[in-house]
């Protein structure tokens, strides 16, 4: 198993990209989810515990030659569908592009590169090989991986990545123009040159071990916890570091990653975040699959916490799967069963558009 980023992230789509030197071709993941938790009825938003949501995933892709490709990745989500939505105030819809960026790639026996420029998903860790609800087993995120004050985000950034595999060695830098603990838009002030880089080495056919760090400011000016009299952005750099494994043999699979945050200050101590996670999932036949993950975050300020996962997934054609999962949060703090979220994903995957030439 390698982290082969041209079939997941990137250069390639399919049978589009082996069988075509051109054509184009939009694959689509549609999430109908509904959800009951008493987060719901927390300051602000105070509504009744239940909610329904909808999420469609896009990812178009054109194969303008043999070598050259530009790709994308675009969601579309009803507010509140995320679990750390589900609290917080307002409702809607918000259409945001995760990936769109033009690749250039060449393969030669078991080695090949791949050079990106556009906007990009972190290359931080590994659980955003599999963001796609259709490829998550469960229906969350690991806590260390959103939106909102996270470590990683899973937001797109403007820069650029190389990925190369040399036998059972994969490589990937990137440089991006702003954090991937505080992600800024390229119309946003205050960006700065950010650095990522992995490693990641396949042991044995289905065991995959791998590292990966991040390192550059992080903070701009209207951010929350930016206080008057601290210095200038520029000068104080985020860090982020990680290892993570992968492995899979028979109807067994398990994730997990490690990882170390640090986020630089003059006026008060660094902040730093511990966090990881561990998941598996057993196919109990074609139709039938269990899944479950803990994960856990050790700020050095604010609370801990503890995250209990599972999910059962039936897929009634190959075309859709139906997920029914359960979280619990366990905080010094907590509210106990109140925190609870269970949740019914209905998630249809298909390709929507295929038009290939020779």
């Amino acid at each position: 198993m390698k982290r082969i980023v041209f079939s997941v992230y990137c250069c390639a789509s399919g049978l589009l990209a082996q069988e075509a030197n051109s054509g184009f071709e939009l694959r689509t993941t549609l999430t109908a989810e509904a959800v009951y938790s008493h987060r719901l009825s927390e300051a602000p938003r105070l509504s009744v515990p239940w909610t329904g949501g909808i999420r469609a995933m896009l990812y178009p892709t054109w194969k303008i030659s043999r070598h050259w490709t530009a790709s994308g990745a675009v969601q579309l989500s009803t507010r509140p569908y995320f679990f750390e939505q589900l609290p917080s105030q307002g409702r809607g819809v918000r259409a945001d592009i995760l990936q769109a960026h033009l690749c250039y790639s060449r393969f030669w026996g078991n080695n090949s590169i791949a050079v990106r420029v556009g906007e990009l998903s972190s290359a931080f860790g590994s659980f955003l090989l599999h963001y796609d609800d259709a490829a998550n087993p469960l229906i969350d995120m690991p806590v260390m991986y959103g939106y909102y004050y996270k470590p990683v985000t899973t937001y797109s950034l403007a820069g650029g990545q190389i990925d190369a595999t040399l036998g059972k060695l994969d490589l990937r830098a990137q440089f991006s123009s702003s954090s991937p603990g505080n992600r800024r838009s390229i119309f946003d002030r205050d960006q700065y040159a950010n650095w990522t880089g992995g490693v990641g080495y396949t042991i044995v056919q289905g065991w995959r071990v791998g590292a990966s760090a991040y390192r550059g400011p992080y903070l701009y000016r209207g951010y929350p916890y930016y206080f008057p009299g601290e210095a200038a952005p520029k000068d104080l750099p985020a860090a982020g570091y990680g290892v993570d494994v992968q492995w899979a043999r028979g109807a067994w699979t398990i994730d997990g990653e490690l990882a170390r945050f640090d986020k630089a200050y003059r006026l008060m101590p660094t902040f730093r975040q511990e966090t990881g996670y561990i998941e598996l999932r057993r196919v109990l036949d074609p139709r039938w699959q269990i899944a479950a993950r803990v994960s856990f975050m050790r700020p050095s300020a604010g609370e801990r916490s503890a995250i209990y996962e599972a999910a059962a997934g039936f897929r009634p054609n190959p075309y859709q799967l139906l997920k029914l999962g359960y979280q619990r949060t366990e905080t010094p703090n907590g509210r106990g069963a109140l925190d609870d979220v269970v949740a019914v994903q209905l998630v249809t995957a298909f390709r929507a558009m295929s038009i290939a030439r020779d």
